[in-house]
């Protein structure tokens, strides 16, 4: 077992339910007579995903955030979450930025867990959101055909630039006039996951990097995905010499999705690929194969 790929391998045995879609989705989809539910459960932890003396804030409404753009990735209409809390230093800006968060997304918190850290190490903390599917069949990552094109919603590269601003701000909390709200608040495509979902032949929302995660979606479909460098949307302020970072850093939280050449985009999106039929391997860029890091993965 290596790392977080060998883990979830081994999970993959325990999970023959099909509901849990071989674990190799942004979701769960389960069926309950006419309805089916979406259930997700991400985790957050100091130090990997927000730096230590970050806002607490901000924290909570990233972890709301980032849950529900598992939920937008399958089209789906949130119907509440549940939080798993480790109680530590400023627990009442956390409830502030969860306060805000369900009220932004409309969202109701169900329930959940609190526990006690024991001191020292780093926290730790979850979320499972709750949404009911709105269209059938529920798009995974493992639809995408030879002949379709790949899109991407928003850009990227703007989470990383934030990040990057957010660490190395001076002594006086100052972040050169940077914009980090790309990283400490991002937006769930839930709008735009509800209009493309009936469209696309698979979906994803891109967590752990744009390489690694159209990777991912080659990998589930049993395709290989080519995409044009040139064509990719990025951050406007992204110097041009930070694009390959970009690409393998994540935390973008847009929607990648491929749809047949017929797709007519019911709302601002970027053509930024096509899918081919499998080759050696399951990306291409630029017509090459990728080199170096792909994305963001625990354990590697």
């Amino acid at each position: 077992m290596t790392g977080e790929p060998g883990f979830i391998a081994a999970l993959r045995t325990m999970a023959p339910h099909p509901a849990a879609r071989g674990l190799a989705d942004d979701a769960a989809v389960l069926e309950l007579g006419a309805v089916e539910l979406v259930l997700t459960h991400d985790m957050m932890v100091e130090g990997v995903h927000w730096l230590r003396g970050q806002d607490m804030t901000d924290i909570a409404f990233k972890l709301v955030a980032v849950n529900l753009s598992d939920l937008a990735a399958k089209g789906a209409e949130p119907l509440g979450v549940l939080l798993g809390f480790m109680l530590g230093e400023n627990d009442a800006q956390f409830l502030h930025g969860l306060e805000q968060a369900l009220a932004e997304f409309g969202v109701p918190l169900l329930g959940g867990d609190t526990v006690g850290g024991g001191g020292g190490g780093a926290r730790a903390i979850g979320l499972t959101a709750i949404g009911r599917a709105t269209c059938h069949p529920v798009p995974s990552r493992s639809g995408a055909q030879p002949g379709d094109g790949v899109w991407l919603t928003g850009t990227i590269g703007a989470a990383m630039l934030g990040f990057e601003a957010l660490r190395d701000a001076d002594e006086w909390g100052e972040t050169a006039a940077a914009d980090t709200r790309a990283f400490r608040r991002p937006c769930p495509r839930l709008r735009e996951g509800q209009m493309i979902a009936p469209l696309a032949t698979a979906m994803m929302d891109v967590s752990d990097g744009l390489l690694l995660d159209a990777s991912r979606m080659a990998d589930a479909s049993g395709v290989t995905i080519a995409l044009d460098s040139i064509a990719i949307p990025f951050a406007e302020r992204l110097p041009l010499d930070r694009r390959r970072d970009a690409l393998g850093w994540g935390d973008d939280y847009e929607l990648l999705f491929t749809a047949p050449e017929t797709f007519a985009p019911p709302c601002p999106v970027t053509r930024i690929g096509t899918v081919l039929p499998r080759r050696e391997v399951p990306l291409l860029l630029d017509d090459a194969p990728v080199e170096g890091r792909l994305g963001y993965q625990h354990g590697a």
